[in-house]
Protein backbone atom coordinates (compact mmCIF):
# COMPACT_ATOMS: atom_id res chain seq x y z
CA UNK A 1 0.00 0.00 0.00
CA UNK A 2 1.94 2.99 -1.21
CA UNK A 3 5.24 1.71 0.13
CA UNK A 4 4.15 2.08 3.76
CA UNK A 5 6.08 0.06 6.33
CA UNK A 6 3.95 -2.58 8.05
CA UNK A 7 3.70 -2.66 11.83
CA UNK A 8 5.87 -5.44 13.31
CA UNK A 9 2.99 -7.86 14.10
CA UNK A 10 1.59 -7.42 10.58
CA UNK A 11 5.00 -8.00 8.99
CA UNK A 12 5.57 -11.07 11.21
CA UNK A 13 2.24 -12.64 10.32
CA UNK A 14 2.80 -11.84 6.64
CA UNK A 15 6.15 -13.63 6.75
CA UNK A 16 4.63 -16.61 8.57
CA UNK A 17 1.77 -17.01 6.10
CA UNK A 18 3.51 -16.06 2.87
CA UNK A 19 0.98 -13.26 2.42
CA UNK A 20 1.51 -9.56 1.90
CA UNK A 21 0.97 -7.11 4.78
CA UNK A 22 -2.10 -5.78 2.97
CA UNK A 23 -3.57 -9.29 2.75
CA UNK A 24 -2.92 -9.85 6.46
CA UNK A 25 -4.69 -6.62 7.37
CA UNK A 26 -7.67 -7.41 5.14
CA UNK A 27 -7.89 -10.98 6.50
CA UNK A 28 -7.79 -9.59 10.06
CA UNK A 29 -10.68 -7.27 9.23
CA UNK A 30 -12.67 -10.06 7.58
CA UNK A 31 -12.24 -12.21 10.68
CA UNK A 32 -13.87 -9.54 12.84
CA UNK A 33 -17.28 -10.85 11.77
CA UNK A 34 -19.82 -11.11 8.98
CA UNK A 35 -20.88 -7.54 9.76
CA UNK A 36 -17.47 -6.20 8.64
CA UNK A 37 -16.88 -5.66 4.94
CA UNK A 38 -13.65 -3.86 4.08
CA UNK A 39 -13.80 -1.99 0.80
CA UNK A 40 -10.23 -1.30 -0.30
CA UNK A 41 -9.80 0.99 -3.25
CA UNK A 42 -7.42 0.19 -6.08
CA UNK A 43 -6.69 1.23 -9.62
CA UNK A 44 -4.74 -1.85 -10.66
CA UNK A 45 -5.84 -5.38 -11.48
CA UNK A 46 -2.81 -6.73 -9.61
CA UNK A 47 -3.83 -5.03 -6.39
CA UNK A 48 -7.43 -6.15 -6.87
CA UNK A 49 -6.25 -9.76 -7.15
CA UNK A 50 -4.00 -9.32 -4.10
CA UNK A 51 -6.91 -7.89 -2.10
CA UNK A 52 -9.30 -10.67 -3.17
CA UNK A 53 -6.76 -13.33 -2.18
CA UNK A 54 -6.95 -12.07 1.40
CA UNK A 55 -10.34 -13.80 1.72
CA UNK A 56 -8.53 -17.15 1.50
CA UNK A 57 -6.07 -16.30 4.27
CA UNK A 58 -6.96 -17.88 7.61
CA UNK A 59 -4.81 -16.44 10.39
CA UNK A 60 -4.44 -18.63 13.47
CA UNK A 61 -5.87 -17.60 16.84
CA UNK A 62 -2.33 -16.72 17.99
CA UNK A 63 -1.73 -14.55 14.92
CA UNK A 64 -5.04 -12.74 15.45
CA UNK A 65 -4.17 -12.19 19.12
CA UNK A 66 -0.87 -10.58 18.10
CA UNK A 67 -2.60 -8.42 15.50
CA UNK A 68 -5.23 -7.36 18.03
CA UNK A 69 -2.50 -6.33 20.49
CA UNK A 70 -0.67 -3.97 18.13
CA UNK A 71 -0.76 -0.34 19.14
CA UNK A 72 -2.97 2.02 17.11
CA UNK A 73 -1.33 3.91 14.26
CA UNK A 74 -0.08 7.40 14.99
CA UNK A 75 -2.35 10.20 13.73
Amino acid sequence: MGGAVAAPPVAEVAAETGATPVQVQLAWLLRRGAHVLPIPGTTSVGHLEENAAAARLEPTDDQVRRLDARPPAAP
